[in-house]
């Protein structure tokens, strides 16, 4: 019969569990696992292992480290994946091999995570600079997935990431653009070849690649009308053409009389360009609506770093390009636009996650359905 017990060692607790001798060669055999941070979360694991001895669901011993096995598992979800989040994925598994790739896969444990999450958060990053809890975080949730397909292979007996406690990320306040700084900065740039990108960011909340993989073919002027079929997004900071993040972000979106004119100045300035480039114009295979002066596509973490060069010269206070659709979102809502409206033309998954993105703003909105009330009761 198998018998286990529990174990102090440097600082936490292990388990150890013997099998009794192998039938074939007679040896010694022992299942044996460290990290855990009480006695009783080692007890609990105890009595699992024990049980799964007894059922003979136990998982076979293996050499495999964890780097071996995320590179294998990583290549099984290349088909399963878009290829912006494989990418993020393959970065996520090349800085988990950097730190413990070399650990025995059924070896780890959730304290092992946890340690390994604070090393990230302390010197985790670029020249080691730390990472911020929100990347830390996506690790998490990228070894989580990982670790349950190797329980459901067999591979290991539990996840340890589901045991395993990530920081906690503090939601930081949203900066924006009020009306006034909007308009200041919109007329600052009017004459730049990227003022019809600023206005339909600021206009309607549309994400950063929906804008960029925007086709002339996906607006009707005419009707005001621009549909969110493709986007354009960077990986390894070249321009990439993708579908949309998700069913709710493939959407419909109405346009403002002035951002429609916008446009077709735009357009006519497109024409122009085309014109100049002459044989070197390849823009007819794209039919983008914002792209360089020879018709390619922009590549979206410059346009990124050309807004944020244009804010810093320019006497307005200091916003990311992504936070023109926090701007839209703000002002939308503080103007009395129903949440639900918004939430549609940001392509969010219900109002409900627009309502806690901009909850600050939703304070504003019940007082102000406050008067409505009472005035149409007092008079």
């Amino acid at each position: 019969m198998a018998r286990g017990s529990v174990f102090r060692r440097n600082g936490g607790y292990g388990i150890r569990v013997d099998l009794g001798p192998d039938p074939a060669t007679g040896k010694r055999r022992q299942r044996m696992k460290q990290g855990f941070s009480t006695k009783r979360e080692a007890e609990a694991a105890l009595a699992e292992l024990m049980s799964d001895v007894q059922s003979g669901t136990t998982v076979a011993a293996s050499a495999d480290d964890i780097g071996s096995f995320l590179d294998e598992w990583l290549e099984g979800q290349r088909s399963r994946l878009k290829e912006t989040t494989w990418e993020s994925y393959r970065v996520v598994v090349v800085r988990v091999k950097t730190h413990i790739g070399r650990v025995n896969l059924q070896a780890v444990t959730p304290l092992d995570l946890e340690r390994f999450y604070r090393t990230l958060g302390e010197s985790g990053g670029h020249r080691g600079q730390g990472l911020s809890p929100k990347t830390v975080k996506n690790t998490h949730t990228v070894l989580r997935k990982a670790f349950s397909d190797a329980e459901r292979l067999g591979l290991v007996a539990r996840n340890p990431a589901a045991a395993a406690r990530p920081p906690s990320v503090q939601r930081t306040e949203r900066k924006t653009w009020s009306s006034e700084e909007l308009r200041t900065f919109l007329d600052i740039v009017r004459d730049d070849r990227l003022f019809g990108l600023y206005v339909l960011l600021a206009t309607t909340g549309m994400r950063r690649g929906e804008a960029l993989g925007l086709r002339w073919g996906d607006a009707d002027l005419d009707s005001g009308e621009l549909h969110i079929a493709q986007t354009l997004t960077s990986i390894n900071y070249q321009p990439v053409i993708s579908t949309p993040k998700t069913k709710r972000s493939r959407r419909l979106i109405y346009l403002d009389d002035d951002t429609i004119e916008v446009l077709r100045k735009h357009r006519v300035r497109q024409k122009e360009e085309r014109l100049r480039a002459g044989e070197g114009w390849v823009g007819d295979q794209f039919d983008l609506v914002f792209r360089d002066e020879f018709g390619a596509p922009l590549n979206p973490d410059w346009v990124t770093s050309d807004f944020r060069n244009k804010v810093r010269a320019n006497d307005v206070p200091t916003i990311r390009l992504h936070d023109l659709r926090h701007t839209y979102a703000t002002l939308a809502l503080k103007g009395g636009v129903h949440p639900k409206v918004v939430s549609d033309r940001l392509g969010h998954a219900s109002v409900g996650v627009t309502l806690d993105l901009y909850s600050h703003v939703t304070p504003a909105i019940g007082r102000d359905a406050a008067n409505v009330v009472a005035s149409s009761i007092f008079g």
